[in-house]
């Protein structure tokens, strides 16, 4: 069975110090099957790694093998995610008082009723009053 992820479990499956049993228990099952995201997940990673350069913890050439090695993973970008943005996301945003980046996510989940894993413990929540199983770490 497929999974949503967002974007905080995708950087702990790239860095070090944010790993854990969950989030490579995540990617196993990832690998093993495929998972979905909103389309905004991308630009979500590409910022958190971005930022992280800027930061100076990690190198360019890094964040650039990241990247790599996320487009090898069975990912699929779901291409409603902006048609659900102004009316299904943004009532599941106000509902669950989570940002509108956020419930795309849980929005995704909720439409193909799927499972989420993330590391947002207020996403967490919103999944499960919303009757979706969520993997929480």
């Amino acid at each position: 069975m497929s999974l949503v992820v967002d974007a905080s479990i995708t950087i702990a499956w790239l860095f070090q110090e944010q790993r854990s049993e969950g989030a490579r228990s995540v990617l196993r099952r990832v690998i093993a099957e495929d998972a979905n995201v909103p389309s905004i997940w991308q630009l979500e990673v590409a910022n958190v790694l971005r930022t992280s350069v800027r930061r100076g913890h990690c190198a360019e050439a890094y964040a650039s093998r990241c990247l790599i090695r996320l487009s090898r993973l069975r990912i699929m970008v779901d291409s409603e995610t902006d048609s659900q943005a102004w009316g299904v996301t943004r009532d599941l945003s106000r509902t669950h008082n989570l940002t509108v980046y956020d419930a795309a996510y849980l929005e995704l989940a909720v439409r193909l009723q799927i499972p989420i894993a993330s590391l947002d413990r207020a996403l967490v929540n919103a999944a499960r009053a919303s009757g979706i199983e969520a993997i929480g770490l």
